[in-house]
């Protein structure tokens, strides 16, 4: 089954139940989205929370994906709030339920964040992602190229330093 995508949709309480239970079960599976397992629908919140005032009052922006009727993937356009930078952005919260790994959603996702920031008139997108999970390998298959490192900037646990790749998709250039 496709995805079906939808760009700024309306943050209702039903839909930020589905984003926290979402982001609470891909953190859990072990998935680098700002937290270690095991986490909570209470400490997803404090993270969150601010992420969806960044949205609703703007100029953060959020794409979704839906599988059928449920809720399976989204990421974040996070305005960089900065008028030198406004060329490109960041996207943040790359998820995908845990029960669709290998179903091609992520590419999918990441195609159509492509798409969009194309359509929203950016020239690049960047993300960062954990070392060690194999991340910068999927966004290298997409066309992200990794720009930098900052070494042993994620401590996951103790004794266990990641670097955080910095990763970089130049929307100017066509295939």
């Amino acid at each position: 089954m496709s995805l079906r995508f939808v760009l700024d949709p309306d943050l209702t309480p039903q839909l930020r139940a589905e984003i926290v239970a979402l982001w609470v079960d891909v953190s859990n599976a072990g998935g680098a989205v700002g937290f270690v397992p095991p986490v909570s629908a209470t400490d997803v919140h404090v993270i969150a929370d601010p992420t969806f005032a960044g949205i609703v009052d703007g100029p953060d922006r959020l794409l979704v994906g839906y599988s059928g009727g449920r809720l399976v993937a989204m990421l974040i356009f996070s305005d960089n709030r900065f008028p030198l930078k406004a060329h490109w952005c960041v996207v943040k919260r790359v998820m995908v339920h845990p029960d669709t790994q290998g179903t091609g959603y992520g590419a999918a996702l990441m195609v159509e964040a492509a798409r969009l920031g194309r359509a929203f008139g950016h020239e690049a997108l960047h993300v960062t992602v954990r070392d060690g999970l194999a991340l910068d390998k999927f966004y290298g298959r997409l066309g992200y190229r990794e720009i930098g490192r900052l070494p042993g900037a994620l401590r996951v646990a103790p004794d266990d330093d990641r670097d955080e790749i910095l990763m970089w998709l130049d929307l100017t250039v066509t295939d």
